[in-house]
């Protein structure tokens, strides 16, 4: 997930340096204006509401998918789609395709959201359901440092490109083909991911002792959860989702009216 996390935090300084004055339909190599520089930035923000929005578009649609093509191969699916949009990126960047590549961006963020939904069913499938508490925060601290690692990859490589005296159009060239070459690693990663050694299984012992833990857990907070649930579409069950869903509606507005100006 380095490699998508890479794409949220270069986004829309990638866009800006890319495009620059062509992302307002001036010509890309005249002297821009402060006038220009600020609407250029703007339309560049559009971006990154965009992104957020196909992130979470991302992660109902591949969670989708995978109930039907199974979770290894939509993570096949993500590594094999997502080198051919890294590697497509710095292309449509030189022809100058703004809009094209504005959408790779949107398509490879919602394999990134995707990928993020449907790990615990992959967990699920590999460990069993009541393994995936234990085992999916183990791996959200392994995306953790993939959120640091990332932006700072990133970030380093570009500086070094420009230290280089390399073009801003084309110091965001290697960095993709970089983050490509990081999404071919992890195929082989998911190449290699094989369902547990019966050896290392629960007995049924086992299994039932951890079920029956669960379910004196469980029937602890059932006994609080159930007014809640004969309440949850009462007054203040409109209330909450009003309070969650309207924020949510002017967020997906503001996203589309700024990513609208990307495509003038």
């Amino acid at each position: 997930m380095t490699a998508g996390i890479g794409v949220i935090s270069m986004a829309s300084p990638m866009l800006q340096d890319v495009f620059g004055a062509g992302l307002i339909g001036a010509d890309p190599t005249a002297t821009i204006t402060p006038e220009q520089k600020a609407a250029i930035v703007a339309a560049a923000a559009g971006l990154v509401g965009l992104i957020s929005l196909f992130n979470s578009v991302g992660r109902l649609f591949w969670a989708s998918v995978s109930d039907h093509i199974g979770r290894k191969n939509t993570y096949y699916t993500f590594f094999v789609l997502g080198i051919a949009l890294y590697c497509l990126m710095p292309t449509l960047g030189h022809v100058h395709a703004a809009g094209l590549f504005v959408i790779v961006v949107c398509a490879i963020l919602t394999m990134y959201g995707g990928g993020f939904a449907t790990v615990p069913a992959y967990l699920a499938d590999m460990f069993g359901t009541q393994m995936v508490g234990a085992i999916h925060g183990r791996l959200l601290t392994a995306w953790s440092v993939a959120g640091i690692l990332g932006p700072v990859l990133i970030a380093n490589i570009r500086q070094a490109q420009i230290d280089a005296g390399v073009a801003h159009t084309l110091v965001y060239d290697r960095t993709l083909y970089i983050l490509a070459g990081l999404l071919a690693v992890g195929f082989i990663c998911n190449l290699l991911v094989k369902p547990v050694a019966h050896e290392h299984h629960m007995t049924d012992e086992e299994l039932a002792r951890e079920r029956g833990l669960q379910h004196e857990a469980a029937a602890a907070a059932s006994a609080g959860s159930e007014s809640a649930a004969r309440g949850a579409f009462g007054t203040v069950g409109v209330l909450a989702w009003l309070a969650v869903g309207v924020p949510f509606l002017i967020g997906v507005y503001i996203a589309l009216t700024k990513a609208a100006g990307l495509f003038h």
